[in-house]
């Protein structure tokens, strides 16, 4: 293989690639988001700095169904958002993430320094209630219920493409062949493409269990301030690096 040759590999292994090169179209991607109160010094604690806090102490949890995802393929996603500031502009920082399928864990990981791990998250329908759960290791770590389809939201998809397009950020922590932080980042992306097929409020709840590799409890419930329903289609492009640890920190 020819040095030119191993620089056009999207990635590893050579011999089969785990995911290809992007970026990446997700059609039909449903989301079930349950926004919630917690501490004020949990959020903190939970911040990577310089970022830092809004007003209020909000955490997102989301279950997020993907069944044409393009060189990822079908799966189920689950985990939690924390609305943040960076310099003036509010963002959204990716706290954790669990998933079922491992091409998107490896590219999540490697290319934006997404905070994936494996696990059984399922999104589904029963009855009259959408229903999300998280189970890792076999037991159930998270549950959330929310009233089928109570009430369209009105303005056709707007507000909730605005919401899809809130800059999003991730630490992404690479060691390098040492232990050490090779790569220790802030990276921040946007989607792009949105097309809203459908957005939905209503009546939710959400149980969150204790658990020390699925620590999704580590920011408890308060009080339930909301639960939205989306469906959409829309693109992941590559994303940008707005805070360097090993350069940024140290002037």
């Amino acid at each position: 293989m020819r040095k030119q040759d191993v620089l056009k590999l999207p990635s590893m292994p050579a011999a089969g690639p785990s995911y290809p090169a992007g970026p990446y179209r997700f059609v039909d991607r449903e989301y079930m988001v349950i926004t919630y109160e917690t501490d004020p010094d949990i959020i903190r604690d939970q911040l990577p700095e310089p970022l830092e806090p809004i007003d209020a102490a909000l955490v997102h949890y989301e279950w997020i169904k993907m069944p044409d995802s393009s060189g990822f393929g079908s799966y189920t996603e689950s985990g939690l958002v924390i609305p943040c500031r960076w310099r003036d502009e509010e963002m959204n920082f990716v706290a954790q993430m669990y998933l079922d399928d491992d091409p998107p864990i490896a590219a999540g990981r490697e290319i934006w320094g997404f905070p994936k791990k494996y696990a059984h998250p399922k999104l589904e329908i029963v009855k009259d209630t959408l229903i999300g759960t998280l189970a890792y290791s076999n037991h159930l770590v998270a549950m959330g219920t929310m009233g089928y389809k109570h009430e369209t939201m009105a303005g056709n998809g707007e507000r909730t493409t605005r919401t899809l397009s809130k800059t999003q950020v991730n630490l992404k922590l690479i060691p390098g062949v040492d232990g050490s932080p090779e790569i220790c980042q802030l990276v921040a992306y946007n989607l792009t493409d949105i097309t809203v097929k459908g957005s939905w409020l209503g009546p939710g709840r959400l149980h969150l269990v204790p658990h020390v590799n699925a620590p999704v409890a580590d920011l408890p419930v308060r009080r339930i301030v909301g639960a939205h329903h989306f469906i959409a289609d829309l693109t992941l492009p590559y994303g940008r690096v707005v805070f360097d640890y090993n350069k940024d920190a140290a002037r």
